[in-house]
């Protein structure tokens, strides 16, 4: 009874309060502001600091692909598919390429996909090759930099190692091709093979209509303390178990499935974004790769994100203060995370939840149609333009080369 009456003492601190925090958050001047740089980038506007050349591609490269799978248009990998639409309107392309600072090759490498719906990366190095050559032969300007004024997204979840598992990913290394050009990426892990140096890591990308969709009022009382939804288990890619999540999610399931503060199940109920706007913690394992989109759901929908992924690289971290919306917590803390978030001071969730609250916050994880100013889109142009102007090394000799177009797997050299 005792251990019952401590549980709703504490959904109910956690829970009514918290929701009071955020709705004084919304509906009032208190919205807190986001300290020090952090907020200066957010509302950055990058109209005017950059120009971006947009090459047209035959349609085989995108369009069509989109046309055969429209899947592609709502899955977590979208971003390359609306950067490419979002830039075609932007202010900041140009049609002149002789006054370009960045160019920009639209290739939809990750709409390969299975019946389940999750892509195939098999394809995509041979894809991204074939435009890369095409670019090369029909345009000057890649072969002035080899690429180190390019920038391709490529939003797999091992980026340009473009393979779904990790040791298959770290084997196989950036495409050689790539190693000059600036990636636009989901992955990210400090210390990574797969993860270049000055890449901008990028929110996968959620629907942004279907979560508006499902807003609930905001006087709704956020009466679940922690919350998940989501696999603790791949047995048909790792049927041993141990390798998925790095144990991480398993942990938490074996840990945590008979605590009453714990709101966790494999089932992904059609209730899923509403439960996230009644909860507290939303917690954010690492999967196959350190990411997932409930980092975007969390800000969006109010959840404070507890993160579970050593090493990760949080998308535009320059910019959004996860230190302060979100909390961390080590792989192997993992059995103590009822403790760990228990102990955490309410005016510390209040502050958090005030911070998540902020609309700038929420508009740069989300790649609105059409865009709009402060969003995921604009974030990316701001990463672009703080890389400039190019130093002066990067342009080569006539003639001279660096990359190895031979490099890589035999099965990428197949025509494609």
């Amino acid at each position: 009874m005792g251990f019952r009456v401590w549980v709703l003492s504490i959904l109910i601190l956690h829970g009514v309060f918290a929701r009071i925090g955020v709705a004084e958050g919304e509906g009032s001047h208190r919205t807190e502001r986001i300290s020090g740089s952090a907020g200066d980038v957010l509302e950055d506007d990058p109209v005017g600091r950059l120009k971006v050349f947009v090459y047209e591609l035959p349609s085989k490269y995108n369009k069509k692909i989109v046309q055969k799978d429209p899947r592609c248009l709502t899955h977590m990998f979208a971003a390359e598919i609306f950067m490419h639409r979002f830039l075609l309107s932007s202010p900041v392309r140009t049609l002149n390429p002789e006054e370009a600072d960045w160019f920009y090759t639209p290739v939809y490498t990750t709409c390969d996909l299975t019946p389940n719906g999750l892509p195939l990366p098999f394809k995509s190095p041979r894809m991204m090759r074939s435009a890369i050559k095409l670019i090369s032969t029909s345009w000057p300007y890649w072969n002035r930099t080899e690429g180190a004024d390019h920038f391709f997204v490529v939003p797999h979840d091992f980026g340009a190692c473009f393979h779904y598992q990790e040791e298959k990913a770290i084997e196989r290394g950036i495409l050689p091709l790539l190693k000059r050009a600036t990636l636009v990426q989901t992955f990210g892990q400090s210390n990574h093979v797969c993860l270049k140096e000055g890449s901008i890591t990028i929110p996968p990308y959620a629907p942004p209509q279907k979560m508006q969709a499902h807003l609930i009022p905001p006087d709704i009382p956020r009466s679940i303390f922690v919350y998940f939804r989501g696999l603790f288990y791949d047995v048909g890619n790792d049927p041993e178990g141990g390798y998925y999540a790095r144990g991480a999610r398993a942990s938490i399931w074996e840990n945590f499935k008979n605590n009453p503060l714990f709101d966790i199940s494999a089932d992904h109920p059609t209730t899923y974004y509403e439960d996230m706007q009644r909860a507290v913690f939303c917690l954010c394992p690492l999967g196959w790769a350190p990411w997932s989109p409930r980092l975007v759901e969390g800000v969006v929908f109010g959840c404070i994100p507890v993160i579970i992924a050593d090493d990760i690289v949080l998308p535009f971290a320059d910019a959004i203060p996860w230190e302060e919306i979100g909390v961390f917590v080590a792989e192997k803390d993992v059995p103590n995370l009822d403790k760990i978030l228990t102990s955490i001071p309410t005016e510390v969730i209040l502050r958090k939840q005030r911070l998540l609250a902020n609309p700038s916050m929420k508009q740069a994880m989300l790649f609105p149609q059409p865009g709009q100013p402060g969003d995921a889109f604009h974030q990316i142009l701001n990463g672009l333009a703080r890389k400039l102007p190019h130093d002066k090394s990067i342009y080569l000799s006539p003639g001279n080369k660096v990359l190895n177009w031979t490099a890589g797997p035999v099965g990428d050299l197949k025509p494609w």
